[in-house]
C-alpha cells in the first residue's frame, strides 16, 4: 500500500557512566542480530547514549540512516536524562525496552540493573511530558525483545500515518446523520490537517476527469476485479471517471501531508446528479489504503486509516446493523461456535468493502436509495454497490471518536466473522463478538458511539489501543467478560 508509512525502526543503546558500556554494546548487538534471525527490520545505532555530548552523533547518524522509529535500548541502567533528552529530540515515534539479566554466574560486572533504570527513565519522561510506546513487559531477554519490537513496528505505522495525514471532506453529512458529525478540533490536537469541501466541489472535479486518458484503463481493471460479477459494464466508464477524479485531486491537494483519505457525501443527492452510487469506488480505494467513509464520516475515515496501517490490510466501515434472528441462529448452531445468539449481530453497507475482503462479489444497486428515488422503475442512477458476503475470519471493531465537548475517546473489541449466510442484501455478514450484548448497551450506547465502526481483517486489539494510548486518548473501551461488570452496569443483572 502506498499510502501507509514505510517504518524503518533504529536501535540504539545507552548506557550510565558507572557501568560497562561494553555491556550495553554486547546486548544490542545481541538484540539487532535475534531480530534480524526473525526477519524483523532494524537498523543499528553505533552511537551509544552515555551523556548529552553523545545526542548530536546519535541524530546525525539516525538520520543519515533515515529512521523514522527508535527503540530506546537500556543495556544496562542508562543515563535517564540523555535517554529522554535523546526521545525529546527524535522527530517520530519512540520505544523502550530494557535487558534483563541473562545468567546467575556473572552477576558482579555483568549486571545491568536495567530494570531499575526503566523506574529513572519513565519519570524523566513524564517530567518531559513524553508518550513513547512501553510494551506491557518492557524488560527481557534478547529473544523476548524481538517480538515487541515486531510489536512496535505496527504501533509506530499508525503514528506516523496519523500525524501525517490530510483528510479531504465533501459536503455535510446527510439530514438524520448527525452522528457521523463531529468537532474537528481533536484532529488538529493529533496532528491530522483537514480541508472541507462542497458536493459542488465534489461534483465539478468529476466533470472535469471526463476524457482523461486514465479513465479507460481504470473501467478495465474494474472489468478484471469484477469477473462474472460485472453486472452493469455500461457503467463502469462513469465510476472509472470519479476514481480518476478523486485520486488526481488528492495528488493536487496533499499539500505537506504525506497520506490522505476522504470523507465523502454520498446521498442522498449525489445519485440525482452523478448517476451512480459511489460505493463500488469507494472499495476499490479502501484497497489501496485510501480508505472513503460513508456520509462524511470523518471519524469514520479516520478509524479505517488507523485500521489499514496497523494492519496494512484494507478496512471496511460498516453499519452495526441488524440482530441475527433466532431461526437463523438455530440453523447455524454448528457454526455459531460457542457464541450466545446476542453475541452475534450483522454487519453491513451498502456496498463499499474490498473485494479481497469479500467471500463473493457482484455489482448491484442500492435496495434502500432504490425504494427511495427510483420506486416501481428499473434501477439507473443507484447502481454500484459492490454486494456480498463478507469473508469470514478473525476481525476487530474499532472507532475512534470526538464527543461534542472534543474529548477524544475510542473502542476496539476482537472477534470473528462467521461462515454463515446472511440472507440479505448489501455488502454484509455475521460478526460474532464474546459479550457483545453488554458491550453493545454499555460501551456504544452507554458511551453514545455512532453506528460505524471501522472493521480491521484480523485480530489487531494489541496494537490499536497501544497506538491509542500513544495518541493521549485516556478513554479506550473494550468489550468486558460476564466476570466483570462496566461501570454503569446493573449489578443485580
Amino acid at each position: 500500500m502506498k499510502n501507509v508509512p514505510q517504518i524503518k525502526i533504529g536501535i540504539v543503546a545507552v548506557s550510565r557512566d558507572c557501568f560497562p558500556v561494553e555491556l550495553s554494546r554486547k546486548r544490542r548487538i545481541k538484540l539487532v542480530q535475534e531480530c534480524k534471525n526473525k526477519k524483523i527490520t532494524v537498523t543499528e545505532i553505533k552511537t551509544i547514549i552515555e551523556s548529552e555530548k553523545d545526542i548530536s552523533p546519535a541524530l546525525e547518524e539516525i538520520n543519515d540512516k533515515k529512521i523514522n522509529a527508535l527503540v530506546v535500548y537500556l543495556g544496562n541502567f542508562g543515563p535517564e536524562g540523555p535517554t529522554t533528552k535523546l526521545a525529546e529530540k527524535f522527530a517520530g515515534p519512540t520505544m523502550f525496552i530494557a535487558a534483563a539479566e541473562e545468567t546467575g554466574k556473572n552477576l558482579i560486572n555483568g549486571r545491568g540493573d536495567a530494570y531499575c533504570g526503566m523506574l529513572n527513565a519513565s519519570y524523566n519522561l513524564g517530567l518531559r511530558g513524553l508518550n513513547p510506546y512501553i510494551p506491557e513487559y518492557p524488560v527481557g531477554t534478547a529473544e523476548e525483545l524481538s517480538e515487541k519490537i515486531s510489536d512496535f513496528t505496527a504501533v509506530a505505522r499508525v503514528m506516523l500515518g496519523v500525524k501525517n495525514l490530510k483528510i479531504f471532506s465533501f459536503g455535510p453529512r446527510p439530514q438524520d446523520f448527525l452522528a457521523c458529525n463531529a468537532p474537528i478540533k481533536p484532529l488538529y490536537d493529533l496532528g491530522v490537517e483537514i480541508m472541507e469541501n462542497s458536493e459542488l466541489d465534489l461534483y465539478d472535479i468529476y466533470l472535469s476527469a471526463k476524457g482523461n486518458p486514465k479513465i479507460k484503463k481504470i473501467a478495465k481493471e474494474m472489468e478484471r476485479e469484477l469477473g462474472k460479477g460485472n453486472t452493469y459494464p455500461e457503467l463502469l466508464q462513469k465510476l472509472a471517471q470519479y476514481e480518476v477524479a478523486l485520486t488526481k485531486f488528492l495528488e493536487e491537494n496533499l499539500g505537506a501531508s504525506k497520506y490522505a483519505v476522504f470523507a465523502n457525501k454520498c446521498w442522498p443527492s449525489f445519485e440525482k446528479y452523478f448517476g451512480f452510487v459511489p460505493c463500488y469506488v469507494n472499495s476499490r480505494m479502501a484497497q489501496k489504503g485510501i480508505p472513503i467513509s460513508c456520509e462524511v464520516d470523518i471519524y469514520g475515515v479516520l478509524s479505517e486509516y488507523i485500521i489499514t496501517c496497523a494492519t496494512q490490510m484494507p478496512a471496511t466501515l460498516l453499519d452495526i446493523n441488524n440482530t441475527v434472528p433466532a431461526d437463523m441462529f438455530k440453523e447455524s448452531k454448528n457454526k455459531v461456535k460457542n457464541y450466545k445468539l446476542s453475541d452475534l449481530f450483522m454487519g453491513f453497507h451498502c456496498g463499499n468493502t474490498a473485494s479481497s475482503c469479500m467471500a463473493n462479489i457482484k455489482m448491484k444497486y442500492q435496495l434502500i436509495m432504490h425504494r427511495l428515488m427510483e420506486g416501481g422503475k428499473e434501477p439507473n442512477i443507484t447502481r454500484g454497490t459492490l454486494e456480498g458476503r463478507i469473508r469470514p475470519g478473525a476481525m476487530s471493531l474499532f472507532r475512534i471518536q470526538s464527543t461534542a465537548d472534543t474529548k477524544l475517546k475510542a473502542y476496539v473489541a476482537e472477534g470473528e466473522i462467521l461462515d454463515i449466510d446472511p440472507k440479505s442484501f448489501g455488502s454484509i455478514g455475521i460478526f460474532a463478538v464474546k459479550e457483545m450484548g453488554r458491550f453493545y448497551r454499555h460501551v456504544l450506547i452507554g458511551q453514545r458511539f455512532p453506528h460505524h465502526t471501522g472493521v480491521a481483517f484480523k485480530h489487531a486489539g494489541k496494537s490499536l489501543f497501544s497506538a491509542l494510548k500513544m495518541l493521549g486518548i485516556c478513554d479506550v473501551y473494550f468489550n468486558l467478560p460476564k466476570e466483570i461488570l462496566y461501570p454503569a452496569e446493573n449489578p443485580f443483572g
